[in-house]
C-alpha cells in the first residue's frame, strides 16, 4: 500500500515511473531484514549510486544521531561509497563491511552510514546485524520498485507513534528527476500531518499508541538527482528534506537525529587526473528541485507508514500500523 494507491497525491509535482529513488538512472536499493524470535527486529538498507565518486552534500537538522564519513564529504564534496542505513548500534559493522566490499583492496574509503534507534521493538544491544547481512544487502541492491515499510534498516522503526520504516518517492523536473529515500523513526502522533491536514489529532488514540508520547527518534533522508549539481548545491538540496519532515509534523527535537544527504549523478569521471569538464545547473533554475525534494520527502514518509504492518517485538512491545481507512476518513473530514 502506497499513498497514491489511496488516491493521496502530495503537492503538485509529477512522480517518476516507480515513484522511488531508483527513478534516478543507475541508483539501486537493497535490504537485509532480520525478524527472528521475539526480540530481533532490525536490518540494513543500502543505497548504491551508479558510480563513484559523485558530487554530494549533507545537512544536519538536529545532530543527536550518526551519519559517518561527512567530514570528507564536506571537505571534498564527493561521495565515494554506497550508503548504508541501519540501527544505532550497528553503524560500525555496516561501515566496515562497505569498506571491505571495495573491488580494489588498496582503495581508500570513508563509507557513509546512517542510523536510527530501534530499541523499543528490537534487542538493539545484541548487535544482531553482521557484516554478512551488510554484504547481502549490497548484493541484493536493484533498480525498479523499492521494498518499503518494515524492511532493512527500517524493520524496527516507529514514526509518529505508528509503525514506521523505509519509504521512497520521486519527482520529475523537466529533463531531470529527484528521488528521496527515508528511514523514518520520529515524531508525536498529535503533530502528524498529511498534505497539511492534522490527521494525527483526528485519528488520536483510535489506533493505540505504543508509549507515552514524546518526540524522541530520528530520520535519515537520502536525496538523489540526475541533474548536474555541484557540491554546495547538493548541500542545499539535502537541507530541503528537513522542510518535508516539518510538513509532516517533525520538530527535530533535542533527542532527535535528523540527518540528510544528497548526491548528483549529472557529472561523472570525477576521479580522472588533469582537467575535468563539468556541467552545472544554474542557481536560477534550482528552486523547482527544492520543491521536488520537499514533496518527495513528505510522500516517502507517508509511504513508509502505509507499507508497514503492526509489529510486536522485544518485551512484547507492540507498535500499530497506520490504518488506511482511518487516514482517508481523517482527510475527508478536512476536504
Amino acid at each position: 500500500m502506497r499513498a497514491r494507491d489511496l488516491g493521496i497525491a502530495i503537492g503538485d509535482g509529477i512522480p517518476g515511473p516507480e515513484n522511488a529513488i531508483t527513478d534516478i538512472t543507475g541508483v539501486r536499493v537493497g535490504h537485509t531484514t532480520l525478524i527472528e524470535g521475539d526480540a530481533i527486529r532490525t536490518g540494513v538498507t543500502m543505497v548504491v549510486p551508479p558510480e563513484t565518486p559523485l558530487f554530494a552534500g549533507c545537512h544536519r537538522l538536529n545532530g543527536n544521531g550518526e551519519l559517518t564519513g561527512l567530514e570528507w564529504v564536506r571537505e571534498s564534496g564527493l561521495l565515494t561509497t554506497p550508503i548504508g542505513i541501519t540501527n544505532t548500534f550497528s553503524v560500525g559493522i555496516v561501515r566496515d563491511a562497505i569498506a571491505a566490499a571495495s573491488a580494489d583492496e588498496d582503495a581508500w574509503s570513508l563509507p557513509v552510514v546512517g542510523e536510527t534507534f530501534d530499541g523499543f521493538l528490537n534487542e538493539i544491544r545484541g548487535q544482531h546485524v553482521t557484516a554478512e547481512h551488510a554484504h547481502t544487502a549490497l548484493a541484493a541492491a536493484h533498480g525498479g520498485a523499492v521494498e518499503e515499510g518494515s524492511v532493512g534498516g527500517g524493520t524496527g522503526m516507529i514514526c509518529h507513534e505508528f509503525k514506521g520504516g523505509i519509504g521512497t518517492a520521486s519527482r520529475k523536473i523537466a529533463d531531470y528527476a529527484v528521488g528521496v529515500l527515508v528511514q523514518a523513526n520520529y515524531g508525536r502522533r498529535e503533530r502528524f500531518r498529511v498534505d497539511g491536514v492534522p490527521v494525527g489529532r483526528l485519528i488520536g488514540d483510535r489506533i493505540p499508541l505504543p508509549r507515552d508520547g514524546d518526540e524522541s527518534g530520528s530520520i535519515i533522508g537520502i536525496v538523489a538527482t540526475d541533474a548536474p549539481l555541484l557540491p554546495q548545491q547538493c548541500d542545499r538540496l539535502a537541507q530541503r528534506a528537513g522542510l518535508g519532515v516539518g510538513r509532516m509534523g517533525g520538530t527535530a527535537a533535542h533527542s532527535s537525529g535528523d540527518l540528510f544527504f544528497a548526491f548528483a549523478t549529472g557529472n561523472t569521471g570525477l576521479d580522472r587526473a588533469g582537467e575535468i569538464p563539468l556541467r552545472m545547473l544554474g542557481d536560477a533554475d534550482i528552486t523547482p528541485f527544492y520543491d521536488a525534494v520537499i514533496e518527495a520527502t513528505e510522500e516517502a514518509i507517508l509511504n513508509a507508514l502505509l507499507a508497514s504492518k503492526t509489529m510486536t517485538g522485544r518485551d512484547g512491545n507492540t507498535v500499530h500500523a497506520l490504518e488506511p481507512e482511518l487516514l482517508l476518513k481523517a482527510l475527508a473530514r478536512q476536504a
